[in-house]
């Protein structure tokens, strides 16, 4: 069984460089198959930092335009996601720095008594440094509309990592790469956005 999940993996590799390489040979169906393959994971990223459907939509098309501009300049030192993903957070981060944010104080009104135990649930999740369990913020209507509020208000930079580790659960190494940090910026980041966040949090708790 572990040796098929590996070559399933392998695979899957493999069909990524493949495709590359036919699309850098002007292989327009291999394009597609990528965009195919990628564009709801790239939606979905890019929804959470920069919380706004249609604009996510604009950012994703923006993504895959570059991908198609760029694509002869890919040298497979990182996986093809990696590369393509570094694309979308730089767009969504020039987004982010044009838009204007959420006062924190506004979101004290918008948090009502029944939201106070999804809030301290968030709060234990950043206290204890783990991470955030997709899966309840998925099913728990109330911690999702905490979180996103809490993360509007956040730097940009700071809920960059916030997504990528503790909703997307990427590595340190990965989100390095992605963000071109070093590791110990990558991790220090993570901690002091955190440590905002469990404020942000407590500020909204009765």
């Amino acid at each position: 069984m572990v040796t098929q999940v590996h070559k399933q993996l392998e695979n899957i590799v493999v069909d990524d460089a493949v495709l590359v390489r036919q699309c850098q040979s002007g292989d327009s169906s291999a394009m597609h198959r990528l965009i195919v393959k990628y564009q709801d994971r790239i939606y979905n990223v890019i929804l959470k930092i920069c919380q706004n459907p249609d604009d996510a939509a604009e950012l994703t098309q923006e993504t895959f335009v570059k991908f198609i501009e760029k694509v002869d300049t890919f040298r497979g030192q990182s996986t093809f996601y990696t590369w393509l993903f570094r694309i979308a957070v730089n767009l969504t981060y020039n987004y982010c720095r044009r838009r204007v944010k959420l006062p924190v104080a506004s979101m004290n009104a918008l948090v009502g008594p029944e939201q106070s135990g999804a809030a301290r649930q968030l709060g234990a999740y950043l206290a204890d440094e783990r991470q955030l369990d997709p899966v309840v913020v998925a099913q728990n209507k109330e911690v999702a509309e905490i979180l996103v509020r809490a993360l509007a208000s956040l730097d940009d930079d700071q809920r960059i990592v916030i997504v990528l580790r503790d909703m997307e659960g990427m590595s340190y190494t990965e989100i390095g790469e992605a963000l071109e940090l070093e590791l110990g910026t990558v991790k220090s980041r993570l901690s002091r956005a955190r440590m905002h966040l469990r404020e942000i949090l407590e500020t909204l708790l009765p």
